[in-house]
């Protein structure tokens, strides 16, 4: 049996160890510090605040950069975000990077995609989008991407006088309680499958088929739009439906250094398997082909350059 007086002695020196180490870590650190990168993502509970954890959690493991993200209405507010330089990073439906006002923007990649989706109660005599005619629907919050969405989808539906529709800008978790409350008749949005908000409501749901309004959005507004299909019973019984699809970039200040960018492709390509969303399980996934594919909006020189060193 090991002496007491050398437990102690071994405990004093592992300590004395443990000590020196973290000096040297601190010492590194003071001298070649983490990049600390703000990211606007989001709602609590909805894909873009799920991505967001799961980057920051995977940035803080591999030593990469301190992510660290923000709470936000949505889309637009984070574009703002980026604007005001409140974020370096930004989580944003492709559509609604297409239609803000600064165009100087550049992507870290496309990261996965959303579900715009129409929820009324699963008794409700609303069958189709032109049934919201004269009902009270919540359309997003304000700043959010989903509002500029449910716009569009009202115009491809003949909905677009001021007087068809008596909005409410609601978030996802207000809506959701709004709509078993009966204090609105629809609620729409854009989440990954199933959005938590909607996936145990204490009323029942059903989604409605936005597949006759998919061809008009990309006739007018391009292929930031797709026809998607949503399962069955993803949100307790109800049928398939068709529904539109919208990719989401992660954006990033082209003033953020290019090693830095570099790394936050890294995550992306390295860590894939870590940063999948509950909400996109079964159905979605990164790789590198994928995320390359931000459409109008140029990917910043970091990114472009890491992705052409690791795939050509």
């Amino acid at each position: 049996m090991t002496p007491p007086a050398a437990q102690l002695s071994r405990r004093a020196a592992l300590r004395a160890g443990l000590v020196a180490a973290g000096a040297a870590a601190l010492g590194s650190c003071a001298s070649d510090p983490e990049p600390q990168l703000r990211l606007a993502a989001g709602e609590v509970g909805g894909f873009f605040w799920e991505f967001a954890g799961l980057l920051s959690d995977a940035a803080a493991e591999t030593a990469t950069a301190q992510v660290i993200p923000l709470t936000t209405a949505g889309s637009v507010d984070n574009l703002e975000a980026l604007d005001s330089r409140r974020a370096e990073l930004a989580l944003t439906l492709i559509d609604a990077a297409y239609s803000h006002p600064n165009q100087d923007l550049a992507a870290v990649g496309c990261v996965y995609e959303n579900y715009f989706q129409v929820a009324v109660r699963s008794n409700s005599p609303i069958e189709t989008i032109g049934d919201l005619q004269g009902r009270r629907v919540s359309t997003g919050a304000p700043g959010s991407g989903a509002t500029l969405v449910s716009h569009r989808i009202f115009d491809a539906a003949g909905l677009s006088e001021p007087s068809a529709v008596s909005e409410v800008e609601l978030s996802m978790s207000s809506a959701a309680l709004a709509l078993s409350d009966n204090e609105v008749d629809a609620v729409m949005w854009a989440g990954g499958l199933p959005t938590p908000a909607f996936a145990d409501p204490p009323t029942s749901i059903r989604l409605l088929d936005l597949g006759a309004v998919v061809a008009d959005l990309r006739r007018v507004h391009g292929t930031a739009y797709e026809a998607v299909l949503v399962p069955a019973d993803v949100y307790g019984e109800h049928p398939e439906v068709t529904t539109v699809g919208i990719p989401n970039l992660l954006l990033v200040r082209s003033d953020v250094p290019d090693p830095t960018v570099a790394g936050l492709v890294g995550l992306l390509l390295d860590q894939s398997s870590a940063l999948v969303p509950l909400q996109a399980i079964g159905s979605q996934f990164l790789d590198a082909r994928s995320l390359v594919m931000t459409g109008a909006i140029p990917l910043h020189p970091g990114a472009e350059n890491e992705y052409r060193r690791r795939h050509g």
